[in-house]
Formats: structure tokens, sequence, C-alpha cells
């Protein structure tokens, strides 16, 4: 089986791993090795702090709780994301308004933030889908002109660019998931990154059951949200393959474009002409005619992998009575959860499973067209 994603571990991952361990480095409280990856992450991305958590989606959670925006208020995302984005705003006490899909980049529609805005919006959420970076420039314009603040979800786009500046440092706060599938990993883990000094120090404190002295007395509701030692570790030597990892994906992504160009019913993930597309994973369109699932079907029974994209936010059940969420139209976003699918997107892939990827991608459309 060719699964949807493997991470690149080696032993050096399991030797920092025990290191830590015989160091005692257990807690997120202790130890080296968290504020080093704090430190190196961060400096990466091009902002002054990291403050690693146990996911992608607690570091969205503690960046919007860092806020502390008024309940109800409103917060913009991306339609087409995975909940946690969302989640991170419902937990939160807020109301959840998605902005639907550009139908080239899939990305969230600059043009149509201005429309969703009401007195109650109070921050935007523009996630960098797949890989792809959003229109950073257009979206702070936007925000700093209606004084909405920015939180940048990059769990899918570590090392991507826009104008040559690192997603994760454009708005107020970029948060990263350093899930087993994404472009570095920790195994579970993530991080938000800041320039700003008190929003830092906030989420610190938050991050830490807001610990203050004395010791037992909590003037803050905070969260046990902290990374463990032995999971830096095991990021830092993640973060000494980045390059080599980035490389190898720009390198599979390539692949896919030159086996798959033939196929017809079938549209390629566009590229990025003012930025650097990381390529998480590799997405593809197939016709609206042809059924998808008979493609992904046929290829699973094959020994490939595949996923489809994510349901837009408007369509979840779970938000079926936030009139604000639901009552949006999305058009393009749901066309995307329709037709959209994943191939396996690893970067240990040879130019050998990717080509029989393609050729049984190529007879599973086939197939499915004139069924």
């Amino acid at each position: 089986m060719i699964p949807v994603y493997e991470p690149w571990v080696g032993e050096e991952e399991a030797e920092a791993v025990k290191q830590a361990i015989v160091a005692g480095e257990f807690s997120g409280l202790f130890g080296k090795s968290l504020p080093a990856f704090e430190e190196q992450f961060s400096a990466r991305v091009g902002c002054r702090y990291g403050i690693a958590v146990t996911s992608g989606t607690t570091a969205l959670h503690l960046a919007v709780a860092a806020l502390d925006l008024p309940p109800g208020g409103e917060v913009l995302l991306s339609a087409s994301t995975n909940i946690a984005t969302a989640l991170a705003v419902v937990h939160n006490g807020l109301v959840p308004v998605p902005i639907d899909s550009e139908p080239v980049s899939w990305n969230l529609d600059p043009n149509l933030i201005e429309h969703l805005i009401t007195p109650r919006t109070r921050a935007i959420i523009p996630v960098h889908l797949f890989g792809h970076p959003a229109r950073m420039d257009r979206i702070m314009a936007i925000a700093e002109k209606h004084n909405l603040k920015v939180i940048e979800d990059c769990a899918e786009s570590h090392g991507a660019t826009w104008h040559d500046k690192t997603t994760g440092s454009w708005g107020d706060m970029g948060c990263f998931s350093f899930l087993a599938n994404k472009i570095i990993t920790t195994g579970e883990g993530g991080m938000v990154v800041t320039n700003d000094d008190a929003l830092a120090e906030e989420m610190r404190l938050l991050r830490n059951m807001a610990f203050k002295q004395p010791r037992f007395e909590h003037d803050r509701v905070g969260f046990n949200f902290r990374m463990t030692g032995y999971q830096a570790a095991f990021g830092l030597v993640q973060l000494s393959r980045f390059d080599e990892v980035l490389r190898r994906k720009r390198q599979v992504s390539d692949w896919y474009k030159e086996y798959l160009k033939g196929i017809p019913g079938i549209t390629l993930p566009a590229d990025c002409e003012e930025g650097r597309h990381v390529y998480w994973v590799y997405g593809v369109l197939v016709d609206p005619r042809v059924d998808r699932t008979s493609i992904m079907e046929a290829l699973a029974r094959a020994g490939v992998g595949t996923r489809t994209f994510f349901c837009p936010m408007n369509l979840q059940p779970c938000f079926q009575q936030i009139v604000e969420c639901t009552s949006v139209s999305c058009p393009v976003a749901e066309d995307l959860w329709r037709r959209g699918f994943y191939l396996p997107s690893g970067p240990n892939l040879t130019e050998q499973q990717i080509e029989e990827i393609a050729d049984l991608l190529g007879k599973a459309v086939q197939l499915a067209a004139k069924a």
C-alpha cells in the first residue's frame, strides 16, 4: 500500500528522543530541547517568538484565546479547511463565518472579505490550503482597514512564502501543526509564532494553566497545552531536514505534473507565481461528470491511498445551528468538496511510484467515465 502520507523519520530522531528522556525532558516544563525548538522554528518562519503546544488544533485555540475577544464576536475564516480552524473559534465562544474559495488557488477569496464584515467582526483566519500561500498582502490590507486581528492557519504550509515573506509571519500570529502527516513532525504537536511581545507572554501564561505566584491561585482560565521536551528534541532533528524535505516535496509535485498532464478529466493544482507553494499534499479535481468515489475505490484496490478534500464549514453538520456560518454561500468550496481528492504525497516517494500512481489513476478515470 502506498499511503497518503508517510513522514521522513530516521534513527536520528530516535536517538534524540532517547537522549532527551535520559536528560529528564519528560514534560514541557524542564530541559533545553523545548526552548531550542521554539527559538529555531520561529526563526525559520521569521518571527521573534514561538510557543510550542500539543497540536495544531490547540495552537489555533490558544491563539484565538490570547486575543480575548468578546463573546459572540465573529471570526472570518476559510470555508475550505480542516474543522480545527473553526473549532478554535467555537470553543472560544465566537462565531465562525466562512469565506468561499478562489477557483484556482483554492484559498479564501479576498474579494469576498469586506462583504462579510459586520460590526461584530473581530478577526480573520486565512488558511494556506495544501501548502499554497493565501494572498496575504490583500488580506492584511483589509484587516488593517477594518481593525481586525489576523491569525494565519499554517498547519499545511511550513516553508511556503508569499511575496518572499514566509507564511506565519504576516499576521498577528501564525499557527503550525506537527502531526505525523505534516511537512515536519513531532508525532503530535504544534506551535504559535508571533512578533508581538504581549501576545507571546499571554500565550505562554495560558498554555501552562495560567500559573503565577502564589502557584496554586489562578486569576485566569488557562489550558494545559504543553509540548513535551522529548517531542521538541524530535522536532529539532526534523528541522535539520527541513530544506531537504521541501526540495523532495517540490520534486514529488514536479513528477506528478509530468505524469498526470495527459489524463483527461483531471485538473491539477495551480502553482504559485507570487510565492512558493510547498505542496503539503498533491490534490486534484475530477470532471463533474466523473464519479470520484469509483476512482478512489479503484486506486484503493490497487494499493494507493487517497483522501477527499475538506467538507466546507458552511456544510458541517455540527455547525448547522450557527446561522452566520450556514447562511453564507460557498459554491466554490462546495465544488472542491465534491470533486477534489489528494494522492500520496510523502517526501520519500520515488519517481517510479508516482509513475505507477499516475498510470493507475488514468485507468481509473477511464473506467469511471465509461460507467
